[in-house]
């Protein structure tokens, strides 16, 4: 049953994305007493790699030439 408790609060599931290692972190703190809410950062910390991926290697080297 999901409570008020168990739900990940939006600024932290944002952060999650941004930083995997705070959401993987997350993760095994609440993976015990609010599943639901390690299941929410982990999986926004999984989601947060590929995006840092591809911002990494497409997007800011793009701007950087639009910019320099």
């Amino acid at each position: 049953m999901k409570t008020q408790k168990d739900e990940l609060s939006k600024p932290l599931t944002i952060i999650s994305s941004i930083l995997p290692p705070v959401g993987i972190y997350l993760f095994f703190k609440y993976k015990k007493s609010f599943p639901n809410k390690a299941k929410k950062a982990f999986g926004a910390g999984l989601i947060g790699i590929p995006i840092g991926f591809v911002m990494g290697q497409y997007v800011i080297p793009f701007l950087g030439n639009l910019i320099f």
